[in-house]
């Protein structure tokens, strides 16, 4: 599993309720695209920066999505390009489920509840 966290300015102009509204717009292109398996929408504090933390099965995945026609579309709504990071996924823990989510090199998955992986750190 790889992670992408893709950063870039704000709009000139757009306050957090425009940000969110763009946002919000974006949401059936991302729900359509089948690879994508989570994203999370990211303001900084100060308003002045956005950014996407993506969740993919693989780095040819995000690339595919977030192409050349992506990025000159982000620079043109907010004055500057996207700057892209790549990250590998080892382990997801997940308090409000209860869960930790591990992938080996080759992809391969397991989950366990948390009780469990406290027990084997004990």
């Amino acid at each position: 599993m790889i992670v992408e966290l893709v950063t870039f300015r704000a709009p000139p102009g757009a306050d957090r309720d425009a940000i969110l509204a763009g946002a919000r717009a974006t949401v059936p292109h991302w729900r359509a695209n089948p690879d994508l398996v989570r994203k999370h929408y990211l303001l900084s504090d100060d308003g002045s920066e956005c950014a996407g933390l993506y969740v993919w099965p693989s780095r040819a995945a995000a690339q595919a999505a977030h192409d050349a026609a992506w990025c000159a579309g982000v620079e043109q709504r907010t004055g500057s390009a996207p700057v892209i990071r790549y990250f590998e996924l080892q382990m997801l823990l997940d308090n409000e489920a209860g869960i930790v989510t591990e992938w080996s090199k080759t992809g391969e998955k397991t989950v366990r509840n948390t009780l469990d992986a406290a027990a084997s750190t004990s």
